[in-house]
């Protein structure tokens, strides 16, 4: 596949893949602190009533929002004599006279930072994660999140269905065999079973081409089985909560992600809990526990460990471009990150999210091209 084609083909996919699959809302974004669930506010008048403040952070925190929604990064009568691209956020948590607790949950829970080296870096990162948070609550709503009906198992499902349409081949249960070069070095072809199917680009996830990555840590999950909805989370059939490092003592958040039989995930009245964080001791499971103590009497729990691993630079000369692992998180974001970036990589410039939205009417109708 060229480069240009690469291109029409990724992004009538993106287009066009929502006609395959079904999402629904998470019902509520939590998040961890002194040893309670909180909901994480999505409004000023939630965070003047949430109990995750007292009563002059609340008031400082609205005036940080206050800021953040009406911050344009080109006009500077927005800016009250701040330069976000060079400015710290440990200078705008100090301006505003944030404590540790309130910093904790915007920078894990509303940005979705996953450690505080974020403090310091420019602001206007931050700012700008701190938009699309608030900006998808009063979209959706409950909670910015959203997960297929079904499982995480649609989201191929749906691309594969749209590939068909424009002439993709899917061979599933096939093992790998190896890819076939060039004598200019590049990828050429995938073996299978004795045959090989020509192409000029492979993408893969790290298990295929395991020399072209480096190990750079662990992850451990634990999927649970529960007859009951998350405690502390207003009876919610689906629900995230992500526990910032600082409150457990740790050097990364845990996440803890409940869905259920309203997303078609289990059978009725039955709830599956996700409790994940990436490993720092000899112990992982144990490192769980702040995350499974939140989620009331377990009927049954999976623990696996995995290895993560992410491309080595500089491996794509051969045109093979492979993914990093899934991380501990549970909202996807890296995930997505990934993706972008390999598609930056494949055709040397970045996604235009912009051509996206123009042309999504075009992709209403099946029948179109």
């Amino acid at each position: 596949i060229s480069m240009k084609h690469f291109k029409q083909w990724y992004q009538r996919r993106v287009r066009g893949v929502t006609r395959y699959l079904e999402f629904k809302q998470v019902d509520g974004s939590y998040v961890y602190k002194a040893g309670k669930v909180h909901k994480v506010p999505g409004t000023e008048a939630e965070a003047l009533s949430s109990s995750l403040m007292g009563f002059f952070e609340k008031k400082r925190f609205r005036n940080l929002l206050q800021f953040a929604f009406k911050y344009e990064e080109n006009d500077a009568s927005t800016h009250e004599g701040l330069d976000l691209k060079r400015v710290p956020m440990q200078q705008l948590y100090e301006k505003y006279n944030l404590d540790t607790n309130v910093r904790d949950f915007v920078g894990h829970a509303i940005a979705l930072y996953r450690d505080d080296n974020y403090i310091k870096e420019p602001a206007l990162a931050t700012i700008n994660r701190m938009k699309l948070y608030f900006n998808s609550i009063a979209k959706y709503q409950k909670s910015p999140y959203l997960y297929p009906l079904y499982g995480l198992g649609e989201l191929p499902q749906g691309f594969a269905r749209l590939s068909a349409i424009y002439g993709g081949t899917y061979m599933l249960n096939k093992p790998f065999e190896g890819v076939t070069k060039g004598e200019d070095g590049k990828v050429s072809g995938v073996t299978s079973e004795g045959e090989t199917a020509k192409c000029k680009i492979v993408v893969a996830d790290p298990s295929y081409f395991p020399d072209k990555c480096q190990k750079s840590g662990q992850v451990v999950r634990a999927i649970c089985l529960l007859n009951h909805p998350l405690p502390n989370t207003n009876n919610s059939q689906s629900s995230q909560i992500i526990i910032p490092q600082n409150q457990v003592g740790r050097k990364s958040d845990i996440y803890v992600l409940c869905v259920s039989f309203a997303h078609n995930v289990s059978a009725k009245d039955w709830y599956v809990a996700i409790v994940s964080t990436t490993v720092e001791t000899a112990n992982p499971e144990a490192e769980l526990e702040p995350g499974l103590r939140l989620l009331g009497p377990v009927a049954e729990k999976f623990v696996n460990v995995s290895d993560l691993y992410v491309p080595k630079e500089g491996e794509e000369k051969d045109n093979i471009f492979v993914s990093a692992s899934f991380d501990a998180t549970t909202h996807f974001e890296t995930t997505c990150e990934d993706i972008i970036k390999i598609y930056e990589k494949i055709t040397g410039e970045p996604f235009d999210f912009c051509a996206l939205d123009q042309k999504l009417e075009e992709f209403k109708n099946p029948t179109e091209g």
